[in-house]
């Protein structure tokens, strides 16, 4: 049972390729980064809970009767396999007192929070008195992965505080991994601190969240992909922001509008994930030097997919015709709609040297 302070951290994500497809059914590939969200797990005095979030201006505290009182309301309506009902979410909002249809960053964050603690405790026993700090090295709302990342954190501390997995630390150990199945079980929680953020997610984030490395994700099956060189990829944060729920919304809407235009679409992105994956897969046996022009390639004319689903933004267009006038390939990673993009760099290359003959 877990007695001592912990700190643990999960890594944010660039979605390669099969942005938006992937919550239709289709293939997506992802990679973790080396950016990292950070939580620090402390007991404290019985009786209270408290969050910090030091990011966004979160600092609020509850006493875990009240919190135990509402816990007994979720027990009865709660269902693992399906997104928390807007009944409960908004029983947590007027306790929380967040205004209905607050979507401010600390408002989700503070949501998921109660929402997490509550469903664990309602699952696992009462809610722990402890303190919780978070803090990270990735930008919100800028596609990659922070919300996700957040929600892993959460859902391993309050799992450990409860008792349903165990603290991986051993005696005179820095650093642990938790077991296959206690990795299951946190990636499974933290789905829920992402449909509480975000609505209707499709599961990639917090599935490299979880696991880390590099992935293939499709209808909830995450198939590590193994062997897989690390790329250079430079990270462009646009610094617009934008909601992940409404340019999701927007896709679903054009697709429902447009089904025979926007299904071959969809389609074609898969096709797009699945050649990048053979491709990646056979680099470390075969490093062929018309590799990294195909996957040059694939960025352009997933971007081109992207912008007729009409995630794209006048500061990713700007991102994409100035590396290309520097050789470079980039596209949007994550929601689109501004956030970040991503520009892959041949190994050797630095960001902006002179092209080829140029």
């Amino acid at each position: 049972m877990w007695r001592r302070g912990l700190v643990l951290s999960a890594p944010g994500k660039a979605i390669l390729h099969g942005e938006h497809a992937v919550v239709h059914g289709k293939v997506a590939l992802a990679v973790a980064l080396d950016l990292r969200t950070f939580l620090s797990l402390q007991p404290c005095a019985e009786g209270s809970i408290h969050i910090r979030l030091p990011g966004v201006g979160v600092a609020r505290s509850w006493d875990t009767c009240s919190l135990q009182a509402l816990c007994r309301g979720f027990a009865a309506g709660l269902d693992e396999s399906k997104a928390p009902s807007a009944e409960q979410l908004d029983a947590l909002r007027e306790f929380a007192g967040i205004a209905a249809g607050a979507s401010a960053p600390e408002s989700l964050a503070t949501l998921a929070f109660l929402y997490m603690c509550l469903a664990i405790s309602a699952k696992y026993g009462d809610v722990p008195s402890v303190d919780v700090v978070v803090w990270s090295e990735l930008p919100l709302g800028a596609g990659l992965g922070s919300s996700a990342a957040y929600s892993v954190c959460l859902a391993a501390a309050l799992l450990t505080a409860s008792g349903a997995i165990s603290c991986p630390l051993k005696e005179g150990q820095s650093t642990a991994r938790w077991s296959e199945e206690e990795l299951t079980l946190i990636n499974s929680w933290a789905f829920q601190g992402e449909r509480v953020i975000h609505g209707n997610p499709s599961g990639v984030d917090n599935a490299v969240g979880t696991w880390g490395g590099a992935l293939r994700y499709q209808s909830g099956k995450i198939t590590p992909l193994k062997r897989v060189p690390m790329l250079r990829i430079l990270l462009t944060n646009t610094k617009v922001p934008r909601s992940t729920k409404v340019l999701v919304a927007g896709v679903k809407e054009k697709i429902l509008k447009f089904p025979a235009v926007m299904n071959p679409v969809l389609d074609s992105i898969d096709a797009i994930s699945q050649e990048c994956q053979s491709v990646l897969e056979a680099l470390p046996a075969d490093p062929s030097p018309d590799s990294y022009p195909v996957l040059e390639e694939l960025f352009d004319i997933n971007q081109h997919h992207l912008d007729v689903l009409g995630v794209g933004h006048p500061s990713l267009d700007r991102l994409c015709r100035l590396t290309a006038s520097h050789g470079l390939h980039s596209k949007l990673t994550g929601a689109g709609g501004g956030g970040c993009g991503i520009t892959l760099l041949r190994p050797g290359r630095s960001v902006f040297s002179k092209p080829e003959g140029g």
